[in-house]
């Protein structure tokens, strides 16, 4: 959080400059117009799928799991976006009227810039967009020559940022304390959670997904930063490094009072916690089920945790948590990442399954000791997991991380001549100097992992359905009525739509003898399980979902690509101030607001008899 630019010479006669001290041996100057001060936060703008003079990349979209996780699976990958949280998160807890404008095209950008007058812009970006956030840059100075540009993000990371774009303001770390500081706010304030979708646009099998509010999950950040900090995290390396992290919910009594909220203004029962290691903090997590049990929840838990974390809980423990989804790192057995040390982690996953908890492998591609020889037993062990969806990336030494300063030391990290920073995203090629990788080998290589992957254990979507029911078929008879309640709404579909999509896939898969088997045996478990309405379901929703699948096939064979809306929001305080000529279109941001009055003993008792009874009724 170190500014390294002055205040430009507009602030008007009594709001001098002035420097608030947030930690040592840190200072953050203070915006003259304090709250006052009219704030744009701005993610970069689009397109984002497609090659251009910006630096997006055909590979590299806004889709989280198309680009790094189902990439190879075709009209069977699982197509999302998400929210730029991170600015979400800080317009909800500062008082200045504030704008969100959340992937935007470039002309939209441009308009908001031209048609509204703002104090401070602030840009949020990963490392390969510095390209966007450059020409952003120019534009801000070129329509708003007025305003601070504040730049945050990934993008912070890097060491020579404030020599590579026109900003006033880098902030390295957590946001939302910084601009309670620049803007003169009370920066003990609790922090308020906003209202977020976990995921938006879902597309599958060529078809937008329909969901009701109740089947999508809302997005829960308790914490940013990691506890462990492997030296390659980018994530760590942005919140100070090894074993930092900041906590803004430090009880399980805190999250459960921010969970119940979501759960009534949202009507989700389902939350993605966006915490590197959220198990980790064992004492929040057991009181959080203490009172989840209390008070009769059956919510759905997706989390991130490594073997070791997941280790420290009986899997009674985490089946009563709710915990239904977990994103985990399997680095491979000559790692020297020691997350799997001591642990059987193809038990460890097959045990998940077998209990219906859906599980994301992770694998990274690229160690000091991998090479040509070797890359294939890699690849191989990798899809031994056999889990529901499995990530490769590259590894990376990323700037800001120890890894790249170890690196950097070595003499092995490519120039800017040699290389450009808009491949740095760990599906395209090395930033460095591999010992035993060259000239390019890795592009394939990771791509083949994918492709080894799909080809042996299947669409992602059809190993959900495997292990949704393996869940379904152990605890739909749970002594525990809040659990069995969890397993009937997670198994909700697999007598209809899933039914359906496993017969798409089967016809799909018509000349490949091995995967037809594996389809089949599991649609007749389907069958043998919910009966005449799954036979109905596969037999009609089977051919209309291959027709869409072979649609879908061929538009992204012929390069169609797929973009996300833009979302444009002002906080209460942008729609009360006086500055606003005319009415706008955009939405009012939404948030818990824990600045109630009501003491949070007694409001979470409201929230949780409120919950509840609209749960009983």
């Amino acid at each position: 959080m170190i500014s390294n630019s002055t205040i430009p010479d507009n602030s008007t006669a009594g709001e001098k400059e002035q420097s608030i001290q947030t930690e040592p041996g840190t200072h953050v100057e203070v915006h003259p117009l304090g709250s006052r001060a009219r704030v744009l936060l701005t993610s970069v703008f689009g397109p984002y799928a497609q090659d251009d003079q910006f630096g997006s990349r055909e590979i590299n979209p806004m889709e989280l799991y198309h680009n790094q996780v189902t990439r190879v699976q075709g009209p069977f990958s699982l197509r999302m976006f998400h929210r730029s949280w991170g600015l979400m998160m800080i317009q909800s807890n500062i008082k200045a009227p504030c704008t969100l404008l959340d992937f935007p095209t470039h002309d939209r950008l441009i308009d908001e810039l031209k048609n509204n007058e703002y104090d401070v812009v602030g840009i949020s970006s990963i490392l390969v967009n510095l390209r966007k956030v450059q020409e952003i840059c120019q534009l801000v100075r070129k329509y708003q020559p007025g305003a601070q540009i504040v730049i945050g993000g990934h993008i912070a990371n890097m060491p020579d940022l404030k020599d590579r774009v026109d900003a006033d303001h880098i902030v390295q770390g957590e946001g939302i304390r910084w601009f309670r500081n620049y803007l003169k706010e009370d920066t003990h304030q609790p922090v308020n959670h906003p209202l977020i979708t976990s995921g938006i646009g879902a597309r599958c099998l060529g078809m937008n997904v329909k969901e009701k509010p109740s089947d999508v999950a809302a997005t829960l950040i308790p914490s940013v930063g990691c506890p462990l900090g492997c030296n390659f995290c980018s994530t760590s390396a942005m919140f100070g490094g090894k074993g930092k992290f900041l906590n803004f919910y430090t009880t399980g009594d805190d999250l459960f009072e921010i969970m119940v909220q979501l759960e009534m203004r949202m009507n989700v029962s389902s939350f993605f916690v966006m915490d590197e290691n959220f198990l980790f903090h064992k004492k929040r997590a057991l009181r959080l089920l203490e009172l989840i049990e209390e008070h009769n929840k059956s919510w759905s838990i997706y989390v991130f945790a490594s073997a070791n974390i997941l280790r420290m809980y009986s899997m009674d423990q985490l089946i009563r948590l709710g915990i239904s989804w977990v994103w985990m790192g399997l680095e491979g057995e000559s790692s020297q990442y020691n997350k799997l040390k001591g642990i059987d982690a193809h038990e460890l996953v097959k045990e998940l399954q077998d209990n219906g908890v859906r599980v994301l492998g992770s694998t990274i591609i690229g160690f000091d000791e991998h090479n040509s020889e070797n890359i294939d037993d890699v690849i191989d062990y990798a899809v031994s997991y056999d889990t529901d969806f499995h990530q490769f990336m590259l590894y990376t030494p990323l700037p800001g991380t120890e890894l790249h300063k170890e690196m950097s030391l070595q003499g092995v990290i490519k120039s800017d001549d040699e290389y450009d920073i808009v491949n740095m995203h760990g599906q395209h090629s090395f930033n460095y100097n591999h010992s035993q990788i060259k000239n390019g080998e890795e592009t394939e290589m990771v791509t083949r992992a994918f492709q080894k992957d799909f080809e042996i254990n299947g669409p992602s979507v059809v190993r959900i359905v495997r292990t949704t029911l393996a869940g379904w078929k152990k605890h739909k008879s749970h002594p525990d009525p809040r659990i069995r309640k969890r397993y009937e709404f997670d198994a909700r579909g697999l007598g209809t739509s899933y039914s359906a999509m496993v017969a798409a896939c089967l016809h799909y898969f018509e000349k490949d003898p091995v995967m037809k088997k594996k389809l089949k045996n599991l649609l007749k478990e389907l069958h043998k399980e919910f009966g005449m309405k799954s036979r109905i379901s596969s037999l009609l929703g089977g051919r209309f979902l291959l027709w869409k699948a072979i649609r879908e096939q061929k538009k992204l064979a012929s390069g169609w690509t797929y973009e996300p809306p833009t979302f444009y929001e002002k906080n209460n305080a942008y729609e009360k101030t006086e500055r606003t000529k005319e009415k706008s279109q955009a939405v009012t941001c939404e948030y818990i607001d824990l600045n109630c009055p009501v003491s949070s003993k007694k409001q979470r008792s409201i929230m949780s008899a409120i919950s509840t009874d609209a749960q009983s009724g």
